[in-house]
Parts: structure tokens; sequence; C-alpha cells
């Protein structure tokens, strides 16, 4: 399986965004996260096409969790995309790249009040009310700022999607949100409506993450209408947004058959003209939140291999260089991946073998895949590691996180340096009755 500008070079090497990724992995060592800008790009212009040719009035709000660094900012602003932030640290890594505040959506369940106060000093285009201990602190800062503040509420549709259990989200057992079937959604979004620091824009919702069916969107848009019509005929209010968060899936391997950008964008606007229609509302401004299906496939992560331990009639173990603190997603999720030996890749996958990491801790991987025949040395490609394995990466065993690297056109540039072994203990502070004398 081969993605994006990915491809196998004279040399049998895989190449990325023109880079040999041996040549990459000898450069700037191992592990090594590499980003492909051309993909990244082209997912945010094909998001933008796809919305633009079928409902104009729309933002696509690239969701920063997924993967986030200055760079990554950058290259968002210059594609005309919004961003959501779900963290104080989020919203400064984009303040600090220079990221238009009026196209940053602030999110969390938990926000502090730390935390709202600096999306407020930012002047964020919204904030997204999680929670009614949230809305009284937010009530409470607009009334000191003597501000009017843009909000959308996060509402729990009651759907129960099919993907893996730890990243549903929309589902009435959640943290997330207002409960839609029980009418606290109704209840509290219609006190806040009549508050005048308060402009209610309308509402939000996420489903789940790697939905590779679109059957979860099509029942939560029908929700979601349904809800804003009767917001309409107990108060009169009229929603100006719509937002239906993200959770389109990716290929992590070659089996899995995620739907087109433009076959989502039929589905969803044809669900949202259907719905509104029947109940004969304008058209909100469409809002949503893509980002693995924009960063996933973008990245691919670079180990060197060690061992390799042969268990007669069991098992093959090939051990790299990393493991679960660069990638916790298979332990944290069964997460899976297709892998391949960069430095090999014209020859035949024909050995069957269970990837490890590094780690004082079982560490398994990615189990029994196919790689070409491994020797200690090697360089072994991850596909599909760009979201969520450089954003959930820690320093379990005092590991240092790895570097990021984008590349273009047979150019790489560091995107995020490699941590040292001095950033592992900047932090420490020794108490004086326990330091020894140098």
């Amino acid at each position: 399986m081969l993605l994006g500008t990915q491809r196998i070079n004279a040399q049998g090497h895989l190449e990325i965004g023109g880079c040999d990724t041996v040549a990459l992995a000898r450069e700037f060592g191992t592990p090594l996260y590499v980003m492909d800008e051309a993909l990244l790009r082209a997912n945010c212009r094909a998001y933008k096409r796809a919305f633009a040719d079928r409902y104009p009035e729309n933002d696509i709000i690239y969701a920063g969790k997924a993967f986030l660094c200055t760079a990554m900012c950058a290259l968002l602003a210059e594609e005309e995309m919004c961003l959501d932030v779900a963290s104080a640290g989020e919203l400064h890594t984009a303040l600090m790249a220079g990221f238009p505040p009026e196209r940053i959506f602030m999110h969390g369940n938990n926000k502090s009040r730390a935390e709202l106060e600096m999306a407020l000093d930012a002047r964020v285009h919204r904030i997204i009310v999680d929670n009614e201990l949230e809305l009284e602190m937010l009530i409470a800062l607009a009334k000191e700022r003597d501000r009017q503040v843009d909000v959308l509420f996060r509402i729990t549709p009651g759907i129960d999607p099919h993907t893996h259990a730890r990243i549903r989200t929309g589902q009435v057992d959640t943290k997330f949100g207002f409960e839609v079937p029980n009418g606290q959604a109704a209840r509290v979004i219609e006190r806040a409506i009549a508050h005048p620091n308060l402009n209610v824009r309308g509402i939000h919702f996420h489903v789940g993450s790697q939905l590779l069916d679109l059957e979860a969107h099509r029942q939560a848009i029908e929700i979601a209408v349904e809800l804003l019509a009767q917001f309409r005929e107990d108060i009169g209010y009229v929603a100006e947004e719509l937002d239906i968060g993200g959770g389109l899936g990716i290929r992590y391997l070659s089996s899995h058959e995620p739907p087109s950008i433009a076959s989502y964008a039929d589905v969803v606007v044809g669900t949202l003209d259907r719905c509104l229609k029947e109940h004969n509302l304008p058209r909100p401004r469409l809002l949503q939140e893509p980002g693995r299906s924009i960063v996933g496939e973008a990245g691919t992560t670079l180990y060197t291999i060690g061992p390799v331990k042969e268990i007669p009639g069991v098992r093959t173990y090939v051990v790299v260089d990393g493991g679960l603190s660069d990638n916790p997603r298979p332990a944290l999720y069964d997460a899976v991946y297709e892998v391949l030996v960069a430095n090999k890749a014209n020859q035949p996958a024909d050995l069957t073998v269970t990837v490890a990491g590094k780690h004082c801790e079982t560490d398994t991987l990615f189990q029994d895949v196919r790689v070409a025949r491994p020797e200690p040395g090697d360089i072994l490609a991850v596909q599909s590691t760009g979201a969520y394995n450089y954003a959930m990466a820690s320093n379990y065993n005092r590991f240092t996180h790895p570097m990021v690297v984008l590349v273009h056109n047979g150019q790489a540039d560091v995107i995020v340096e490699r941590q040292t072994l001095e950033d592992l203990v900047r932090h420490d502070v020794m108490p004086a009755r326990l330091a020894r004398p140098k």
C-alpha cells in the first residue's frame, strides 16, 4: 500500500516526497516521523473543493488534536483552513505560529477559567460550550469584559457508531456535551439564548472517530436538524451554524475502504438538505472538523530494526528502536498498521513477523505483519501514522520524543526537533536535602 507521494525508487527504497527514507533515517536518526506535505495540502483542498461545490456556506476546521506544531499551523493558514484547538497548549501553539484567531474554534470538555480567559483575550472565533459549569464561568467572564461571546453548544445525539469503544463520543454514555434524548440540551441552550452576554450561533456534535461508513453521520444530522426545528417551534430561535464534527476514517490497512471525501460530502449535504426541507428550515452555515482524514495517511514512522528473534514454531519478533512511547495506539485502541522494510521495498513481503518495541514492557506494536526478510540495521516504515502518534507520544522509560520532518519535492525540513537527554531532566527539581556533592 503506497500512499500520497510514496513510491519505490531505483534503489528499491521507499521514497516519500522525493526523499529516500533510508537517507532520511541516516541523516536525522530514528525513530523519525515523516510528513508528506503534498498529501496534507491535497487533503485540505479536497475537503474545501468537495463542500464548496455542494454547500458554499461552509468552513473546514482542522482538528488540531490529530497533529499540531507551529509549521502545521502555518501550512493550514496558507490553505485557508480554520483550526480547532482543545487546550491552552494547542491554542498557544496556534497563536505563536501567527494563525489568525478569527479562524480558531476553542473546544474542550473541562475548560479551566484560565483557558477560557486565554480564548477570550485572543478573541477566538467560537467557543464550543460543553457543560453547565463551563457555561457559568463563561457568562461571568463575558460580564467582566462587558462583551458578547459567540458560542456553539456541543450536544450528544445518542448515536452509537460502529467504531472502537474508546473513540465513540456521540452515544448517550459519554463525558462530552449536553444530552439530546433527555432534554438537557434543549433546556440549557434555551436559557443561553436569552442571556445578553452570549450569542448562540448554533450546535456542534461529534459521533466518533475512524468511521468507515457514513450511517452514523446520517443519523446524527437527522437528530440535529430535529433539534433545530424544536428550537424554532418552542422559542422562535433559528440556528445560524451546524458543526458536524469529524470522524471520517482512513486506510490503515489495504483492506480498509473509507468513503472518499467527495462521497462523504454527497451524504452529508444530501442528508442535511433533505432534513432542512422536511422541517422548512433555512440552510445554516455548515462546519466540520476533519483531523485524521487530513493528516493520517500523510505520516510515516521510520524505525531502525535491532534484534530479530525467531522462536521456532511460535513467531519471529522484530524489535525496533521505538515503541509505545511514539505510537501508543496499538495498546490503547488495538490499532492496526501496515509496515514494510524501507530499504527492501522492492522485495517480496514473504515473512510473517511481530514487531515489538524496546520498552521495558510487552510493547507489541504490530502483530503478524508480512515483511521482506528483516535484518538488524534495516529501516522499518510504518504507514498512516500522521494522526495521534506524535500527538500522543510520551517519555515512558525516559525515551525522548522523535523528530518530525516535512518532505516535499526532494526537500526535508525539520519541523519538530528531537528531544535531547538534557530535555528530559530540564524540569526535574532536586531538593537540597537529596543533592549529592558533585
